[in-house]
């Protein structure tokens, strides 16, 4: 009996998948390591790191050992699973990456001891808080041939992949404008833990305040809507709305963004009254707006209103980090030009510096090709 073409591509296609499928399910899971517990989001691994199959959790360096003890306890970890220095347990557990949950000052240092074992390195945004500590990195990283990722909360909304989508099949027409609201209504408001509070709040550990913690969010998604192209100039304004909570960093920012036919407008806050995470993209032919993780609301030209509409599910391996960082080590994903990837990242840290010099001088800062 002879099978149509259709049915033959079909088979072929669900042969394919099922074979991808199995070979997924039997490949051994990514051994990782976490490095730091200062930074509050590790709260957030535990629980995925004890269901998702694609990791294995095999060591954790943490020089304080009260905030070690308080995880150990919370979580039930194990604790052979602990070490107080980082180079001690590399040695010891071999991990194939580590995620990196220390100040931001000290990401460099981590991804350079990682890298000299080989190992990748996942960190929390943003990547650095320097351009020259940027350069370094993605120096360590070709040398080392190590891969450097950095893990946003909204890389994983359904919602801005499909604003991108969006962008990228022409719906929109040309991005004209694109203004992006994130934050909260302050660390210290919504208790963020002792161990945290004091770098995140400190202009050397974290960079800034309000303007690197959540400018970093909007530098990153326009950058990668810019298909990684660096804006022409940043325009920055900060300021320090409650002195008494905040007296060395800012808690509110505006960062104007201009490029050749566009232009962007990031609001990072611990000011806002809620919190918030969300993205307007207009173009010349319809707008598209985030809401929340998962939903959008868009209009085309020539439409009388506008319609909201659910985005579809990010695909497995992109659903979440540590199954984007196995896809990436595995070899599935290849980073280069999204949102978590080394290239994307080094154009956020160029424009939060460049932030933070206008904000500092009243000058638009115009900017130069990061040198090779």
């Amino acid at each position: 009996m002879k099978l149509s073409s259709f049915v033959r591509s079909a088979l072929l296609v669900f042969g394919t998948t099922f074979l991808s499928q199995a070979v997924h399910a039997q490949a051994a899971p990514v051994r990782v390591a976490i490095v730091g517990l200062v930074h509050g989001h590790a709260q957030g691994l535990f629980g995925p790191l004890s269901t998702d199959k694609n990791v294995q959790l095999v060591g954790i360096a943490e020089p304080n050992t009260a905030v070690a003890a308080r995880y150990e306890k919370e979580f039930h970890l194990n604790h052979a699973l602990f070490y107080t220095d980082t180079e001690a347990m590399l040695n010891a557990v071999h991990p194939q990456a580590v995620l990196v949950y220390t100040t931001i000052l000290d990401h460099r240092k981590v991804i350079e001891l990682a890298a000299r074992h080989g190992v990748s390195s996942m960190v929390e945004k943003p990547l650095a808080t320097t351009v020259a500590d940027a350069l370094a990195i993605r120096k360590t990283a070709a040398e080392h041939h190590v891969q450097v990722l950095v893990n946003y909360e909204t890389t994983w909304y359904a919602s801005n992949q499909e604003a991108y989508n969006e962008v990228v099949s022409g719906k929109l027409g040309d991005v004209r404008k694109v203004v992006i609201h994130d934050g909260h209504f302050g660390p210290k408001e919504i208790g963020v833990g002792p161990e945290w509070l004091p770098w995140l709040t400190d202009p050397v550990q974290n960079g800034a305040g309000a303007l690197f913690d959540f400018g970093c969010y909007g530098a990153d998604l326009m950058t990668q809507m810019m298909h990684g192209k660096a804006p022409l100039s940043v325009t920055a304004v900060a300021q320090t709305d409650k002195p008494d909570i905040y007296p060395k960093v800012d808690d509110d920012a505006t960062i104007i963004l201009r490029y050749p036919r566009a232009q962007a407008v990031l609001m990072p806050s611990w000011n806002w009254p809620f919190s918030r995470k969300d993205m307007e993209v207009y173009g010349a032919t319809g707008y598209a707006i985030t809401v929340a993780s998962d939903e959008m609301r868009v209009r085309y030209a020539h439409e009388q209103k506008e319609s909201t509409m659910t985005a579809p599910p990010l695909t497995p391996e992109r659903q979440n980090s540590l199954d984007y960082l196995a896809a990436v080590l595995r070899g599935e994903v290849k980073p280069d030009g999204d949102l978590s990837a080394l290239d994307t990242n080094m154009i956020v840290v160029q424009i939060l510096d460049a932030a933070r010099e206008s904000a500092k001088t009243g000058r638009t800062v115009t900017l130069q090709p990061l040198p090779n």
